[in-house]
């Protein structure tokens, strides 16, 4: 008997395998129409002459307010030149990540067909970490000075947690995020269950439109903060549960385990070693199961209510 239902399981999962590099071949065959400018560059290069003729092209990075001379200025200026050369010593290339782009972008024609690909534009922001990467309708706006790497100098007063989502390798994965949050419509209700779902989808998301990432990749962790989820994914529900957490509306429980931070706060002695918004990973397991044992479609899921996608969901963590 253990030995059919093995056979069972093999067949299905090659099936399911099957069925899955024929899905990325023929996303790998949509044609998409990629178009990267490099701001950055242009900026860099920049003098008061060819100001107006950089205006004329980028109009909309130049609110109307700010004069001439304060963008001469800025183009002069010591911190300013200094992101300039860390973004060309970083980047002087882009090929690695308009390969990553274009692949998400035919990931999206696929399953949101309705969807135009944005205009790509590359920037510098004066090290704006909370602003990394911004999806403006038709504009794909991308901060290079935000992902020089872990190590850089420049990020030399930033907290390690915060470093870890400034690695050039994230940029595919924060544009599918960005997508996502146009996608995925906010949670109607303040509980914490609602909230860790809402991410959940964007998660799921993430695994439909960069497959190509790791998933420790997509939940900005390091390699070996997503074991220590993977291997800790009961213990953290089961917390969750037996504190009567999920239908909570405190929101002091989204600082603690769904937004970025040092760790994940259960007020426990695991707490250095735990890493941050495991309430969104939770989410995620959830949505997974979800979609594994309903039969809807991506647009059906996005626009479910997070109770009905729990109770569909069965839930049952990894031990």
């Amino acid at each position: 008997m253990l030995k059919k239902i093995f056979l069972i399981c093999l067949v299905a999962t090659l099936f399911s395998c099957a069925e899955d590099d024929r899905r990325e071949e023929e996303i790998a065959n949509i044609a998409v129409e990629l178009d990267v400018q490099r701001f950055d560059q242009r900026f860099a290069r920049a003098t008061a002459d060819s100001l107006p003729a950089l205006k004329r092209d980028f109009s909309f990075l130049f609110p109307r307010q700010y004069p001439d001379i304060l963008w001469v200025e800025k183009m002069n200026d010591t911190i300013q030149l200094e992101l300039n050369k860390a973004v060309a010593n970083e980047f002087p290339s882009l090929k690695k990540t308009e390969q990553d782009l274009e692949s998400l972008f035919q990931h999206i024609k696929y399953y949101f067909p309705e969807r135009k690909i944005p205009k790509v534009i590359t920037l510098t922001s004066d090290v704006d970490y909370r602003n990394q990467v911004v999806w403006a309708d038709s504009l794909l706006l991308v901060a290079l000075d935000t992902y020089l790497g872990m190590d850089h100098p420049l990020y030399a007063g930033v907290q390690d947690y915060i470093k870890k989502e400034m690695r050039k390798e994230q940029i595919s994965v924060d544009a599918a995020e960005a997508f996502a949050q146009t996608v995925v419509p906010r949670p109607g209700s303040r509980d914490f269950l609602a909230h860790m779902i809402y991410y959940g989808k964007i998660l799921y998301l993430k695994d439909l439109l960069v497959p190509f990432k790791t998933d420790a990749q997509k939940m900005t962790f390091l390699p070996e903060e997503m074991a220590w989820a993977e291997a800790n994914e009961d213990q953290v529900w089961r917390y969750f549960v037996e504190r009567e957490l999920l239908y909570s509306s405190d929101s002091d429980l989204y600082t603690r385990f769904l937004y970025p931070a040092p760790f994940s706060k259960f007020y426990l002695e695991l707490d250095a070693e735990a890493p941050p918004r495991l309430g969104q990973f939770i989410g995620w397991q959830i949505v997974k199961q979800y979609m594994e044992k309903n039969d809807v479609s991506v647009e059906e899921m996005v626009q479910k209510d997070g109770g009905t996608i729990f109770k569909q969901s069965n839930y049952k963590p990894q031990k």
